[in-house]
């Protein structure tokens, strides 16, 4: 529990947390001048200081890329801890050694510092022209007069003889071609296992800091054989069990609800000013499947893809077409997505998706949204699933767009079973306008993302209404299942 700061310390060093230990934001700005901590550093720097305290044990954090990962849990997590003990065996890997060394000299250059001596003048290292026999390389520091040290290897690299009491483990992967490859991963796995595992004692830690890069990396490999909860409250923090990991996953662009950790609205990005929506969103159109790895921290592999990046596109609507309709599906809870697609049927069974509307804003906006579509298409069959207020919906869009026939329906059929079970006839039948992952991305995201394991995916909204498109379309017995009911508006 943090003591409450005076409102007008007399000096930054002088600002303590019970038992004279500064806070760790605190301590990254006073040995980092001008260092940007936002809302979301915050957080990130809160958990780092629970985990420095030892409060916390078992860590992993997933952050996107370029967002201040490193420097929290890499450079200056190590330097602090050394500062509250100095008597810590600290262990730095990541995927090569050079790259953990560079960890190790950054994080020696702050306990250089005066700033560094003002908040700790207890944890001294050699200076650089002194003849001390404590051991100073790139690879590994000794505290002066203390039996602490910060050592650093890359991935699979030996540590024999080295006892850790901590170790963070950032970035075990150098790229997607690295994560990508099961040879690299199994190697990584059995490194863990045999080497770090096998340096850690009872009152040992681990931090692991990773950019996701597939599902069965180090991350996924951990959450799928041992207990984890998920970092939602702060107040987890408290009494936290020392054998279960604490995940934190902190997306570029919220997508996920918003908790007191992450309070952040659908939407919003991380940090708006290195990075913001509008690069992100760029970033997502270019490759949602590695978009949603690395910086959502939702790794996908493609053989566990229900659709992946094999729908049909078109460059040109066919000359005739049979056909102009609309489908539309409103949102099922207020987290969801209302989802209206219009398309035309080609001579050919072919169904050209023309316009969509995907949002997630309420039904006031939503209702001038399909309206307009209609009216911009030329739609003249409009069908709504009359579930979760559809019927009032479709009523309110029929007196926007008059000219179009509007029906709705009781979708009563599982949706799991409708989804999986046409999933290969909407990849066949169903085709967009070449452009479509820059029209609508986030659609494209949710398609190209969308899981066979049905319970793992959060939106189902994109692929219900393709199913029910191809259910009314190419498979007509289905519709002779359901009972639907034309609305004409007032003209």
């Amino acid at each position: 529990m943090e003591k409450k700061i005076a409102k007008k310390p007399k000096n930054a060093i002088g600002h303590r947390e019970k038992g004279g230990v500064p806070p760790f934001s605190l301590f990254a700005r006073t040995v980092i001048k001008g260092l940007e901590i936002t809302p979301f550093h915050k957080t990130y720097y809160r958990l780092l200081q629970e985990f420095a305290m030892r409060r916390l044990r078992k860590v992993i954090v997933s952050i996107p890329p370029q967002h201040g990962k490193s420097l929290g849990s890499s450079v200056l997590l190590p330097a602090y801890m050394l500062g509250l003990d100095p008597g810590l065996k600290i262990t730095i890997a990541s995927y090569n050694a050079t790259l953990a060394s560079r960890f190790n000299k950054r994080a020696q250059r702050i306990m250089d510092s005066e700033e560094y001596a003002g908040l700790f003048p207890g944890t001294r290292i050699r200076p650089l022209t002194s003849r001390s026999d404590a051991v100073r390389t790139a690879t590994q520091v000794e505290v002066e007069g203390h039996t602490g040290e910060l050592f650093s290897v890359g991935r699979e690299g030996s540590l024999t003889g080295n006892d850790v009491d901590i170790f963070i483990l950032d970035d075990l992967y150098k790229d997607a071609i690295e994560a990508n490859s099961p040879l690299i991963r199994d190697n990584c796995w059995e490194w863990y296992i045999s080497v770090v595992r096998t340096r850690l004692h009872n009152d040992s830690s681990e931090l692991i800091v990773f950019t996701r890069w597939h599902e069965e990396d180090l991350i996924g490999l951990i959450l799928n054989k041992e207990k984890h909860i998920i970092l939602e409250d702060p107040a987890q923090l408290t009494g936290f069990p020392s054998d279960t990991w604490l995940v934190l996953n902190l997306e570029a662009l919220k997508d996920s609800p918003p908790t007191p950790v992450d309070p952040r609205l659908p939407g919003e990005p991380l940090w708006p000013a290195r990075h913001g929506a509008e690069l992100l969103a760029g970033k997502r159109a270019l490759d949602p499947l590695k978009f949603e790895c690395m910086y959502q921290g939702k790794p996908s592999v493609n053989e566990g893809l229900l659709y992946g990046d094999n729908f049909q596109t078109y460059d040109f609507l066919p000359p005739d077409t049979v056909k102009t309709a609309n489908y539309t599906d409103t949102a099922d809870t207020g987290e969801d997505y209302l989802c209206s697609v219009c398309y035309n049927v080609g001579t050919d069974g072919s169904i050209y998706i023309t316009d969509i509307v995907y949002s997630p804003e309420k039904m006031e906006v939503t209702e001038q949204l399909v309206a307009r579509m209609l009216v911009a298409n030329g739609t003249r069959i409009a069908c709504f699933e009359s579930n979760n207020g559809g019927r009032g919906f479709a009523r309110a869009v029929g007196r926007l767009a008059p000219l179009a026939r509007i029906e709705w329906f009781h979708q009563s059929a599982n949706k799991e079973a409708r989804i999986l079970s046409n999933s290969a006839t909407v990849l066949r039948y169903i085709r967009f306008p070449a452009d479509w992952r820059l029209r609508w991305p986030t659609l494209y995201t949710h398609l190209a993302t969308y899981r066979r394991l049905f319970r793992a995916n959060r939106w189902h909204d994109a692929p219900d209404v393709l199913t029910a498109i191809i259910e009314t379309e190419v498979i007509p017995q289905s519709a002779k299942r359901i009972k639907k009911i034309t609305y004409t508006a007032a003209r």
